[in-house]
């Protein structure tokens, strides 16, 4: 194929948001019921985003089971994330939980309901009343199909609100005028392998997560770390990376979500003698402690020879005794995923679990509005004109070290209408979109037109494929100085080898060859700003759990990292540890 042409056309609108999952979508109804010129681009058909695959709920403290108020909500969502959360974000996604949750309902989401019509909530890890004194019951949930009928109602609305979708579109990177601001995205339409400049006074990105870096991820194949890719190559810090969540009940050997939400409605951890051995470990919350914690008890109760099967790898997630018909009403999707991915009847016997890269903490560094924020230098902040990130491919940082189940879903849509509110005002006052500079497209061209002539000898899944098994082996559940110094070493030849993929092979005869090609370079990215990030960090917080430094260092590492692509940098900025309007919730150690 002759190398692509520079020259490709243009499409103006007032906003392009990157990504139709459901922070993506919440932020393209405000803008389109604004009346503003929206585009929403998507690797996938909307309905298809990863946001599908969330199952439990989304946190809010309606109290509709027994007292609760966001001040709880907010306290475990501190402590959950061990206090590396910032908590004038965190107070705000709090508050605003219950107005979000009304109006989804009001949107038409059908969440499960109480016999009085009021929407049921069920008890989920690491959620207390009373500032930790007994689990309280704050997961609206949808049975455990929580997440597919969030992107579902979303997308109707969109479409009521004509948006205007861009399916099977990639952006390949950002386009930034003299002064630095952004002014749109090179995209590329899939099938046809035809790019498109798309201009815009914002650009949004929603592009999700990147557990595709990890060999075993319950993450779709799309979840490659496109926003941070684009974000890296742009010039821009990627924050607290080293922080990745493992949830703990993965299908062993299939890497497929099981549901918090079991253990919410009673399923128990049980080990190869039987026994529930989340009580010794979190003798009050047992099974329902914060995720990293479980994570790391399955860990240590393998580690000590009582795991199970023939190559005692793994625990058992037990269901049997909450009865075959509360099973079928609030999971069935579980019911199902035990047939289909680990050949059990879930209602009979327990299901083989393992702990599973889920979720990244880390990413896009913003603030509440959404707006990319950079460092100045001097230890404040300047705002990324005409960029904003939503959901798992941004950093508010409202998780922390370790996310609070419900609380994905609850950021997506908190963040998404804090972000669209933003846009409108700030797309109103401009009346014009900034001139695009004249090389626009040529970054993105010669990184296309490089793939297009390379004659390098490697293939694009053997890289790929290696980055994923280099990240399990030495950023895993547990790291030590040493894992993690060989992983940036190997993660650095495998940056070398990207240099010289070539997609030309005879068996591959699709656009997705070029697709993937693309997606590796985001992969690169993502894997070396987790594996430098981790490397540097001399403690154990929340899911960065350092064998070498078992302790977590409030005094030296109360702090974020940012990532800098460029030289592979690091820098650090302070945790704002001043809420809104209330106290500061002050670091304890974190016992359940």
């Amino acid at each position: 194929m002759a190398a692509i042409k520079s020259a490709i056309p243009t499409r103006r609108f007032d906003a392009v948001i990157v990504g139709a999952g459901g922070s993506g979508m919440r932020a393209s109804l405000q803008l389109a019921e604004a009346g503003l010129n929206v585009a929403v681009l998507s690797k996938v058909f909307p309905t298809r985003s990863h946001t599908v695959a969330a199952q439990g709920g989304i946190g809010a403290s309606l109290g509709n089971m027994s007292e609760d108020n966001w001040y709880w909500h907010m306290f475990d969502t501190v402590k959950g994330g061990d206090y590396l959360g910032d908590q004038d974000a965190i107070e705000f996604m709090c508050r605003e939980a219950p107005k979000v949750v009304y109006e989804l309902e009001h949107f038409g989401m059908p969440f499960d309901r109480n016999p009085d019509g009021t929407i049921y909530q069920r008890p989920f890890g690491g959620h207390t009343a009373n500032l930790g004194e007994k689990p309280v019951q704050r997961a609206c949930a949808a049975a455990d199909r929580t997440g597919h009928a969030l992107l579902h109602t979303l997308y109707q609305r969109n479409v009521r609100a004509r948006t205007h979708f861009f399916v099977e579109w990639m952006a390949l990177d950002l386009v930034r005028d003299a002064d630095g601001d952004v002014v749109g995205v090179v995209a590329l339409e899939m099938e046809t392998g035809e790019c498109m400049i798309l201009e815009a006074k914002t650009t949004i990105f929603a592009t999700g997560g990147a557990g595709r870096i990890f060999a075993a991820s319950t993450n779709a194949f799309i979840n490659t770390g496109d926003g941070m890719g684009m974000a890296a190559r742009a010039g821009l810090p990627l924050q607290d990376m080293e922080f990745w969540q493992f949830h703990p009940t993965g299908v062993s050997g299939a890497g497929v979500l099981i549901t918090e939400g079991v253990r919410g409605e009673g399923g128990i951890l049980i080990n190869s003698n039987g026994e529930r051995f989340m009580e010794r470990y979190a003798p009050t919350l047992k099974d329902l402690a914060p995720r990293d914690f479980v994570s790391r008890s399955m860990d240590q109760e393998i580690k000590e020879g009582r795991g199970c099967g023939p190559n005692k790898d793994h625990v058992l997630l037990d269901l049997r005794h909450i009865g075959s018909e509360t099973i079928q009403k609030r999971l069935p999707s579980i019911l199902e995923i035990g047939h289909k991915f680990a050949n059990v009847d879930a209602t009979k016997e327990p299901i083989p679990v393992v702990p599973t890269i889920h979720y990244q903490m880390g990413g896009i560094p913003t603030n509440i509005h959404g707006q990319v924020v950079v460092p100045n230098g001097d230890g404040s902040q300047k705002v990324v004109n005409g960029l904003y990130a939503i959901g798992e491919c941004a950093c508010v940082s409202v998780h922390g070290a370790n996310r609070l189940g419900t609380n994905s879903l609850l950021d997506l849509v908190v963040f998404g209408r804090a972000a669209g509110n933003h846009v409108v005002a700030q797309n109103l006052k401009q009346k014009e979109n900034k001139p695009l500079p004249k090389d626009a497209a040529e970054f993105a061209m010669s990184r296309l037109n490089g793939l297009e002539t390379s004659t390098g000898s490697e293939r694009v899944q053997d890289v790929a494929n290696d980055i994923r098994a280099a990240m399990q082996k030495y950023c895993g559940v547990f790291r030590t100085d040493d894992m993690l110094a060989k992983g940036v070493e190997e993660i650095m030849k495998l940056d070398e080898r990207r240099k010289h993929v070539s997609y030309k092979d005879k068996s591959m005869v699709f656009n997705t060859a070029r697709v993937e090609a693309l997606e590796l370079d985001n992969l690169i990215e993502t894997a070396k700003a987790t594996i430098v990030s981790a490397n540097a960090r001399k403690e154990s917080r929340g899911a960065h759990a350092q064998d070498d430094h078992p302790k977590r260092d409030d005094e030296n590492w109360m702090k974020h990292t940012l990532w800098f692509s460029e030289g592979n940098r690091l820098e650090y900025k302070a945790v704002v540890t001043k809420p809104l309007t209330v106290e500061t919730f002050k670091p304890k150690a974190r016992t359940f």
